[in-house]
């Protein structure tokens, strides 16, 4: 690919998510050559760009932009020059303004031509444990308290594994919703992905909701929630069962709260409502007494 083959295209570049080797030859090259780089965050970019030693002049934009800097892009591809659009991390256009200069460019007859990267999405869906066939991405949920749970009223009855993303200061109060709104489905959230710290928390709602109110979060989180029973999800068993299960291990030695640990980790039931009923179910007292 030379000058001539990219004028006149926007290019969707994918970044890292994380770890800044997690770019493709692709990508590397089609930042060189272009005319140049929108970007989310000029200076996050720029850590990309002098890694691998590439010079392309940056421009930003971002949510915040007037539209006059979108106009001003566009009219630049129109004139014949050639623009990659990045994100802060992933892929252009998955919750961010690079869809609105894609879909201004698809518009005016201009090419867009994807360059394919990593995304919190697809990586912590993976991670997660859950169906991975049928998937809902929602995005970030509402703000305000009351739009948010009427978009996950919306979506209670959706089969679908769910992804969302959430900022770290209302993680607590979206798991919150999700768990009285959808029940103590399964679910994981995952952070710092590809980092060094990075963290796939899983199990049920309610144990997501108990870890999240004591440890806030740093970095943008990624949930990702089973669908609604109907759809052929696996549902923990019993509860009773599973207390049979802790009072086994108990008898055999196992401290209450590692039995209830492991039984939960193996059956999906939820550790905090699983603990509670082994003590409400005196399960230690009624060993001493055997």
């Amino acid at each position: 690919m030379n000058r001539a083959q990219t004028a006149g295209a926007l290019y969707v570049v994918g970044t890292p998510i994380g770890n800044l080797e997690d770019v493709t030859l692709r990508a590397l090259r089609v930042l060189r050559e272009v005319d140049l780089i929108a970007a989310e965050d000029t200076r996050v970019t720029r850590k990309l760009l002098a890694r691998h030693d590439i010079h392309t002049p940056v421009t930003s934009y971002h949510e915040n932009s007037p539209p006059s800097k979108l106009r001003s892009l566009v009219k630049r591809l129109g004139e014949g020059a050639s623009i990659a659009v990045v994100s802060d991390a992933g892929m252009p256009g998955i919750s961010d303004p690079g869809a609105d200069l894609i879909a201004a460019c698809v518009a005016a007859e201009i090419p867009v031509v994807a360059i394919p990267g990593p995304t919190a999405l697809m990586t912590a869906l993976v991670l997660s444990g859950l169906p991975t066939d049928r998937v809902v991405y929602h995005g970030f949920l509402p703000n305000r308290r009351q739009a948010r749970r009427k978009a996950l009223e919306e979506l209670r009855e959706r089969t679908e594994t769910m992804v969302f993303y959430e900022a770290p200061h209302r993680i607590k109060a979206c798991l919150e919703d999700m768990h009285e709104i959808l029940g103590d489905r399964r679910a994981a959230a995952a952070r710092e992905l590809t980092k060094v710290y990075e963290e796939v928390v899983r199990g049920r709602l309610s144990d997501l909701s108990e870890r999240f109110a004591t440890h806030r979060p740093r970095g943008e989180i990624t949930l990702i929630i089973e669908g609604a029973a109907q759809g052929g999800s696996e549902s923990a068993p019993p509860v009773e069962d599973a207390v049979t299960a802790v009072r086994q291990l108990v008898r055999e030695g196992t401290s209450l709260r590692d039995a209830t640990r492991i039984v939960a980790e193996s059956t999906g039931q939820s550790r905090r409502t699983l603990y509670q009923a082994a003590l409400d179910a005196d399960v230690t007292r009624r060993i001493e007494n055997d």
